[in-house]
């Protein structure tokens, strides 16, 4: 890859990814504010600004090292977790499943809107190769966020609606893990086994279901265009 598809790469992406993570985050933030817990409302974290949700580490030196020592082929970064308490939450255990599961949400609103850009795009003859790279970064980017942040395995977000969701000693037992998830998550995509058997599956559905919800948007504005 060259230097110039490098920055190219960099430059459509930069947008897309930092709406990604700011969304995700703030809504993690602003749902669990509506359910009895202000500690992240307090320390400034459910705003829009991506400044105080960028991890220096984890959102730019270590997807910038991956992403030149694989030559773009293995990708991987986070933002710095919003915090909430939630024993501050009025009904913790309940409450839970709806605090994680706003993240997720917030990126697969964001792709619904980044493919109605490429339609919109598309019905007008924008053919500014820029932006329609940078709409497909938005798809991708917030697909991957949605699927990977469902993994069942807590601290990610779908391991915490399980933990949420199950009776509740089961629910005591599997929030055990948390302490080694990191670890187990970061292994088995090393190994594939996220990407083969979570990630594609779930991306592939979720793209169809918003070519299937748009469909009518999309026939309308064939309709409607010269």
């Amino acid at each position: 890859m060259s230097f110039n598809e490098i920055v190219q790469t960099i430059t459509t992406h930069a947008l897309p990814v930092l709406l990604a993570i700011t969304l995700h985050e703030a809504a993690h933030g602003y749902v669990a504010k509506l359910f009895g817990d202000n500690t992240a409302w307090a320390l400034g974290r459910v705003t829009l600004n991506p400044i105080p949700h960028i991890d220096l580490v984890g959102t730019i030196a270590m997807p910038l090292l991956l992403y030149f020592a694989t030559a773009g082929q293995f990708l991987f970064g986070y933002a710095k977790p919003v915090p909430v308490d939630f024993s501050r939450l009025r009904h913790p255990k309940r409450d839970m499943v709806w605090v994680a599961l706003a993240g997720p949400v917030a990126n697969l609103l964001q792709a619904i809107m980044w493919v109605v850009a490429i339609y919109l795009f598309s019905a007008f003859d924008v053919e500014e190769r820029f932006f329609l790279e940078m709409a497909k970064a938005g798809i991708l980017t917030n697909l991957v966020m949605f699927a990977f942040n469902l993994f069942p395995i807590p601290p990610m977000d779908g391991g915490r609606i399980v933990v949420g969701l199950l009776p509740w000693r089961l629910a005591v037992g599997f929030a055990r893990v948390e302490r080694f998830g990191f670890f187990i998550v970061m292994g088995l995509v090393l190994l594939g086994v996220v990407n083969a058997l979570w990630l594609a599956p779930i991306m592939s559905a979720s793209m169809f279901s918003i070519q299937w919800l748009l469909q009518p948007l999309a026939n309308l504005l064939l309709l409607t265009t010269p």
